[in-house]
């Protein structure tokens, strides 16, 4: 099921608890334009880093021409802040940003025209700024702000309908406060327009009764300040939160929508595969000369209930196509698809998607669930649009391929009324007397109530532990639906259900994708061996990882990838005997890393002069290590030469002299010559 990734666990901050440059950008150069869900971040930052960095972001999110060197939308704010100061708020001790007049000037900028009425006699000093098309931020056609001085003198104030009412505009007022009729018809004697606007400010509206436009009110409090902010897509602000140890600052304010779909699903030789698509709203792509070029990179993580990464991985995905090619694609939406392999366990799953060509990203979240044991359970549902039966790939391990058919996932749960929903599901732990004498039951409905049901026998669907049904939608009217699928027994009484929804749509048909999926090796590969080992070693069964690990090894001795991990499981082992014959071959073959391991090996086996040797050799040609530096001491003091102890001991202080422990034996062997 798809989740909301949990934003880190950071305090938020009060605005007056910022470094003053940042609380006055908060509080002063952007309070009118800051959508609530930036600031809630912008209060969660940590450091100043990241405050540089959302604020880059923040105007560029809002940049209408990326393309070009300035930043039209931050050009008009500032001058319309400049504007406001030196125009407004001159009879009020604030600057002009913060009056009234300053703070409708900045969100809605100049309007299309200005009355001032001040000398009206029995009515306080008026003026009327004028504003219409903007519909396309949520505001009326036409509408008017008013502005007016109660006291005759002093700052210009805002004028609500329902809050001030038309007797707040006359001076000498002495009627019923209450009857806003009686102080409309005084207003009206003396001036028509004014006395409308101060029934409603929003023109053409028609007042049933002779009150206050609550229309209005509306429109002072909240879709004028909304407007502001109304077409900011701030989806990128809590990504940013999410995501800002690893998302570079190009990357900050291009986050692109998707939507996705993540299952877990049990192969027939009992492993589990997360199996995910990724459809980003766009992807783009460079145009060099006749090739177009994209360049994905994906990195997935996964995470127990403590928030500990129990398994990460990187996939680059280069994309190349012609011309033909792209003409053909080039209408459609894309679809990333891909698998791997994944330990029983309950996880909180993050992929971040990248197009290197257009700094663009996205991101899915996920809590998934693979079962410990083989206890009867159904898996969550999966809508497909179409299935391939005859597929290329069959026997391999491909997202979303069974042994008998290729499913092609809806991420949307949208369909025309003339296709065919194929809906996908797993049965595990399915008894002999289930399979013989237990049934399916489907139930279809929308608003309406239940639309459509029918039973199949479990028998029906074969041996298998995967369930695929075809549903007909032709007689099924444009709605949106909920389709629940429940395993019964013998009696008929419901044993497990599984519940998902779709929509039919009114489109004669809905367009689909085009699919980008890796296909992935067998399961006894070390592309599938090794990381079911590596989450092994990682959720501490290191046992397991073994096994994992050194099947993945055998296959591929030469990989140092494999090698290195298989190492991390045998020193956990203890077993360092086989470190040195892993890790020999390829530190003689070039790969230098693998000297610290051999260090550490004989280290531990006692060979004391012999880990100096690795040691050394490592930081040859590796470079500088204070773990290492602090081992060759280890090893010389326990082979008693002192003196070699104090100069490796020695230089790892240089570099970090923050090290008690280490200073503390320094001391000690000093202490003994």
């Amino acid at each position: 099921m798809l989740a909301s990734l949990p934003l880190p666990a950071q305090t938020k901050k009060s605005p007056k608890d910022l470094p003053p440059a940042y609380r006055k950008w908060l509080e002063g150069d952007v309070v009118y334009i800051i959508t609530p869900k930036e600031k809630d971040v912008f209060l969660q930052l940590e450091n100043d880093k990241q405050r540089e960095t959302f604020m880059e972001a923040f105007w560029k999110v809002r940049d209408p021409n990326p393309t070009t060197p300035e930043n039209e939308f931050k050009t008009e704010h500032y001058r319309r802040i400049n504007y406001a100061n030196k125009n407004y708020g001159k009879d009020s001790p604030g600057p002009g940003w913060r009056s009234d007049m300053g703070r409708i000037y900045i969100q809605l900028g100049e309007p299309q025209s200005i009355d001032r009425q001040e000398n009206l006699g029995n009515i306080h000093p008026v003026t009327i700024w004028f504003y219409n098309g903007m519909a396309e931020y949520g505001l009326p056609g036409s509408f008017s702000v008013v502005f007016y001085r109660p006291m005759g003198a002093g700052p210009y104030e805002l004028y609500s309908p329902l809050s001030d009412g038309p007797m707040e505009l006359l001076v000498n007022y002495r009627g019923d406060m209450t009857d806003y009729a009686q102080a409309y018809a005084e207003l009206y004697k003396i001036d028509a327009q004014i006395a409308g606007l101060s029934m409603s400010l929003i023109e053409g509206e028609t007042l049933q009764v002779l009150r206050p436009s609550i229309a209005s009110e509306i429109l002072l409090h909240q879709s004028i300040p909304k407007a502001a902010y109304d077409k900011v897509k701030d989806t990128y602000a809590e990504k940013l939160l999410a995501y800002k140890d690893i998302i570079e600052v190009e990357y900050t304010a291009n986050y692109i929508d998707n939507d996705a779909v993540v299952g877990v699903l049990q192969d027939p030789s009992g492993l589990f595969f997360v199996h995910y698509l990724i459809e980003p709203k766009r992807l783009t792509f460079e145009r060099i000369e006749n090739r177009f070029m994209s360049n994905l990179e994906i990195n997935g993580r996964l995470m127990d209930s403590g928030g500990a990464t129990i398994y990460q991985f990187d996939r680059s995905v280069p994309i190349e196509m012609n011309e033909d090619q792209m003409a053909s694609i080039r209408a459609k939406l894309f679809s990333f698809q891909d698998m791997f392999p994944v330990l029983a366990g309950r996880y909180k799953l993050s992929l971040l998607f990248k197009n290197v060509v257009s700094k663009e990203f996205s991101s899915v979240e996920a809590d998934i669930t693979v079962p410990e044991t083989a206890a009867l359970a159904m898996s969550p549902l999966i809508v497909s649009s179409r299935i391939e039966r005859e597929s290329k790939y069959k026997g391999q391990n491909k997202p979303f391929l069974t042994p008998a058919y290729q499913i092609l996932p809806a991420p949307r749960h949208d369909f025309a009324a003339k296709d065919s929903l194929y809906l996908f599901f797993q049965v595990r732990g399915l008894t002999a007397e289930l399979k013989e004498t237990g049934s399916l039951a489907y139930d279809l409905s929308n608003e309406t109530g239940k639309v459509r049901s029918f039973v199949k026998a479990a028998k029906d669907y074969g041996n298998s532990l995967n369930f695929l049904e075809e549903i007909s939608l032709a007689d099924l009217p444009p709605a949106n639906y909920d389709i629940k699928v429940s395993l019964q027994d013998g009696s008929g009484a419901a044993v497990l259900s599984e519940q998902t929804f779709f929509y039919i749509t009114h489109m004669p048909a809905v367009p689909r994708p085009w699919v980008l999926a890796l296909t992935k090796p067998p399961d006894d590969d070390p592309e599938i061996l090794n990381p079911l080992g590596v989450q092994a070693l990682n959720k501490g069964d290191v046992v397991r990882a073994r096994a994992y690990l050194e099947q993945a090894y055998k296959r591929n001795p030469s990989s140092p990838q494999l090698a290195m991990d298989y190492c991390q499981a045998l020193v956990k082992l203890s077993d360092f005997a086989a470190v040195k014959r892993v890790a020999q071959p390829l530190a003689g073959a070039g790969r230098f890393e693998f000297y610290q391991m051999l260090g550490q090996a004989s280290q531990a086996l006692g060979e004391l002069a012999e880990a100096v040797g690795y040691y050394k050799d490592y930081l040859n040609r590796m470079g500088t290590s204070i773990e290492v530096l602090n081992s060759i001491g280890d090893c010389y003091a326990q082979l008693g030469d002192r003196d070699n102890a104090l100069v490796a001991w020695q230089k790892s202080l240089d570099l970090n002299p923050n090290q008690e422990s280490v200073r503390a034996r320094v001391n000690a062997l000093k202490a003994k010559q």
